[in-house]
């Protein structure tokens, strides 16, 4: 499924507009994406957690002329998956 079947799957349950529900969701992804960005975490409750974590700088190597390389430190974002969520799936 990607973004336009969500929204009109969503619109065609809710009964908004698929205008409206794409309003709705730029502004939910908007507003996990500032939240990661300035570090803090978004927890909604029995569906999961977004939130960021550190990957530890290591020694990679190129794979065309096999020298090492120093790769440094980063935040990447993960998404942790709650209880309801979980149930559901199984």
């Amino acid at each position: 499924m990607n973004k336009t079947d969500l929204i009109n799957n969503i619109a065609e349950k809710s009964g908004m507009t698929k205008r409206d529900v794409e309003s709705v969701l730029n502004g939910f992804l908007g507003e996990v994406t500032d939240a990661l960005a300035s570090g803090d975490k978004v927890q909604l409750i029995g569906f999961g957690t977004f939130e960021t974590r550190k990957r530890a700088g290591r020694v990679g190597r190129n794979p065309q002329t096999g020298k090492e390389i120093s790769i440094p430190e980063s935040k990447v974002p993960a998404f942790k998956a709650g209880n309801k969520l979980k149930e559901a799936i199984k």
